[in-house]
């Protein structure tokens, strides 16, 4: 007889995956496992519009309408809940969070919007000694990672949080952040890169799974009302 185990479906976890470097072959750092999947995910696609030509005052050429400059723009909002409930009942084996409450898990999502203090110190000392070409400092490399169909590269371009619940000491122990994040593709990575790959990757997944649509029973209907039959 199968457990009860065995019968119930095995539940994904969504997570952030981080990666200090683009090098292909790097492992991420930390894994940022969403303590529960957010009840929705909202997407929009924008199309990337090529320059228009140059000394043009009408704009794009009427040859020109259906060209793009590459994949369009595409963005993700969503919401995570994070609860220190089940961790503070058990506070000898969730010691961070017992002494902390929620602030170390939101530290984490944080600090993806900053770059590492080490380079922002190293960048100063540049300045300081009257270096001509600062470099600006980088942000670690981010995949989303939503089932086996959306493992996509982003970049948190916004970042909402609403604390909603302390313990005696003024910790966070429940709060909701909103998460905005901008999809990159390979045109802002250079060539050998992970996130390029990965973009790759999952526009060759959408195409795939387009290939597995099957139209409906009145296609034959509609495709006789086209032009040129």
């Amino acid at each position: 007889m199968p457990t009860q185990s065995a019968i119930r479906p095995q539940l994904l976890k969504g997570a952030l995956a981080v990666y200090p470097t683009h090098t292909p072959g790097a492992q991420p750092s930390r894994i940022i496992t969403f303590q529960y999947n957010p009840d929705a995910l909202k997407r929009s696609l924008a199309h990337r519009a090529p320059p228009p030509p140059t000394g043009s005052s009408t704009g794009a050429a009427r040859e020109d309408v259906l060209r793009v400059a590459g994949p369009p723009v595409e963005t993700i909002t969503l919401a995570v809940e994070m609860h220190a409930a089940d961790q503070l009942a058990e506070p000898d084996d969730n010691t961070a969070v017992a002494e902390d409450g929620l602030h170390p898990a939101l530290a984490t999502l944080e600090l993806l919007m900053y770059p590492p203090s080490v380079d922002a110190q190293h960048i100063e000392e540049q300045a300081q000694r009257g270096a001509v070409q600062v470099s600006p400092a980088d942000l670690p490399l981010v995949l989303l990672v939503w089932g086996k169909s959306r493992v996509v590269p982003v970049k948190l371009t916004s970042f909402g949080i609403s604390e909603e619940a302390f313990d005696t000491r003024l910790n966070p122990i429940f709060a909701k952040v909103d998460l905005g994040l901008q999809v990159l593709t390979y045109m802002e990575f250079p060539a050998s890169s992970i996130g390029r790959d990965a973009f790759i990757a999952y526009q060759k997944q959408k195409e795939s799974l387009a290939r597995r649509h099957r139209p409906g029973s009145g296609e034959s209907g509609i495709r006789n009302l086209l032009p040129n039959r």
